[in-house]
């Protein structure tokens, strides 16, 4: 099947990392707050938050999202990713029941599985007693879906003295269901979402499949989200949200433009061939003027196949660079891709 002709955006969004310094970690947090509360009064659809455990960025994007959903109105909240290794899917259902509950139906819990990063020295603390036996298998995530879509989590429901139970999940959130994403790579991944009734999140890295060379980092990806909607109950209207790293540098001003060069330069050779164990591809960062990121997106195959985007912000930078960036997507980019701003 030929790559379709570019479809106008529709959804424009954007992904933060969230760092912080260690000896101040307030200061990072309050940024990326007002961060998401610049691209709410930019008109931007979504904010995602990336999660990170024992690092120096997001650990508990869920409790960030509870902030923020109270900072702001209208955009709608996500995280990309959290990996389910980590998490408990009985209680993280609650946790994401009850933000949703108060941002008023804006969340859009994205997860992923797999055994946690560095598992063989973190297990002792996460999982001391079960190590062996915990299964980071899709499983996981059905568990999840389950009890969010308000499947029984418990075998018994009613009054025990003064105290009455439900054995699903409360609160439920009806529509939660539906705002499920999977952060995927690989075909199977796409193929078991779609199945699901998932939508699913296709970043910057994918996994580079079959037989060998050469590589073609937008037809991988193209492959995925078509592999997705034919797998998906809803076909070609499934919802797929693609995640590069883009730049606009329409305002920034020239140290910021040499940084921004800088940062994509030293990121380039790792996209030129599949690396490591995992053969993972990454894509090029772009970096440019709103007119020249269109002109190379438009010719992006799995760009083409998409009109949600939540563009990644690089993980580094500062904050004054990051409100130059969110401007320029806003004001700038999305316009030009065919993009309205919100109200």
């Amino acid at each position: 099947m030929p790559p379709s002709s570019p479809r106008p955006l529709r959804k424009l969004g954007f992904l933060t990392i969230g760092l912080f310094d260690e000896a101040d970690p307030r200061r990072g947090h309050e940024s990326t707050l007002e961060i998401i509360e610049l691209g709410e009064r930019l008109g931007f659809d979504s904010a995602w938050l990336r999660h990170r455990h024992l690092q120096y960025g997001i650990s508990s994007p869920v409790a960030v999202m509870a902030a923020a959903s109270q900072r702001t109105s209208r955009i709608e909240l996500g995280t990309a990713v959290i990996p389910l290794g980590w998490e408990n899917p009985l209680r993280l259902a609650e946790d994401l029941a009850t933000v949703d509950i108060l941002s008023g139906g804006r969340i859009n819990p994205g997860v992923s599985v797999g055994p946690p990063m560095h598992f063989d020295e973190v297990k002792g603390a996460l999982y001391p007693d079960t190590a062996d036996t915990e299964d980071f298998s899709y499983e996981r995530v059905r568990r999840l879906l389950d009890f969010v879509r308000g499947k029984p989590a418990s075998d018994f429901s009613g009054v025990q003295g003064f105290e009455v139970f439900s054995d699903r999940v409360q609160p439920h959130s009806p529509g939660l269901g539906r705002r499920l994403w999977y952060g995927g790579g690989s075909l199977s991944s796409a193929r078991w979402a779609g199945e699901h009734g998932m939508n699913f999140l296709t970043s910057s890295v994918v996994k580079a499949e079959g037989a060998e060379g050469p590589y073609d980092f937008a037809q991988i990806q193209l492959s995925h989200i078509r592999a997705f909607r034919a797998a998906h109950p809803d076909g070609a209207d499934a919802r797929v949200s693609q995640g590069l790293v883009v730049i606009p540098t329409d305002s920034a001003s020239p140290e910021q433009r040499a940084k921004y060069e800088e940062y994509a330069a030293k990121r380039t050779p790792r996209t030129t061939s599949p690396q490591g164990p995992a053969r993972l591809m990454f894509a090029p960062d772009i970096v440019g003027t709103s007119d020249e990121i269109a002109e190379r997106l438009h010719t992006h195959a799995a760009f083409r196949e998409v009109d949600e985007v939540a563009f990644a912000l690089p993980f580094t930078f500062e904050h004054e660079d990051y409100v130059q960036i969110l401007t320029d997507m806003a004001t700038k980019l999305g316009p030009t891709l065919g993009w309205r701003p919100g109200t």
